[in-house]
């Protein structure tokens, strides 16, 4: 069997003092409607929001709102047996779709005061607190890439994006980092 270790690494990634490459993580996205919402709650004792574009978390695992009938689950690397087999019993009988994407993205943190400015660089949303405060999360764009951005702290933007845009990604952000000094 081949060796594939250097593929759950992730590609080389730009950091700097603004953008942070962060751990690998265990991701699943779930897609039901609101008794999936519930009973998924319930079995993982996490809040799961039913409000549009936006993020509820505990320590390390979060469930962020990606439309009305899919969230995207985040807990520590190593958790996905424990994640899935949590919720294998309660989602058993509903109408459901849980799909382990741990291996299709990685994540940055783009982080302190100027973390609004770089992301605007490349993102059309706008990203001042009163538009887009502490745990609001949505699917965007940054530059050409379809990322999903979560305020996850005052100054902290957590920005998961598919494995294969992850070097350019960061490049872009390297690039505008530059620009505002």
């Amino acid at each position: 069997m081949p060796d594939l270790t250097h593929a759950r690494r992730g590609p080389p990634l730009t950091a700097s003092q603004r953008v942070q490459s962060l751990p690998a993580a265990t991701r699943y996205v779930l897609r039901g409607g609101p008794p999936v919402r519930e009973a998924a709650e319930q079995a993982l004792a996490l809040r799961i929001p039913h409000s549009p574009c936006r993020a509820a978390r505990d320590g390390e695992r979060a469930a962020l709102w990606l439309g009305p009938d899919e969230w995207l689950l985040i807990a520590p690397q190593g958790s996905a047996t424990a994640l899935a087999g949590a919720l294998s019993e309660p989602l058993h009988a509903l109408p459901h779709s849980l799909v382990d994407v741990s291996h299709r993205q990685v994540a940055l943190a783009v982080s302190g005061p100027q973390a609004a400015t770089l992301l605007a660089a490349g993102c059309p949303l706008d990203l001042d607190p009163r538009s887009f405060p502490v745990d609001m999360c949505t699917r965007t764009m940054l530059a050409r890439a379809e990322i999903v951005l979560w305020r996850s702290g005052t100054e902290v933007f957590r920005i998961e994006v598919w494995r294969s845009f992850a070097g350019y990604v960061s490049a872009f952000l390297a690039e505008a980092e530059y620009g505002i000094g």
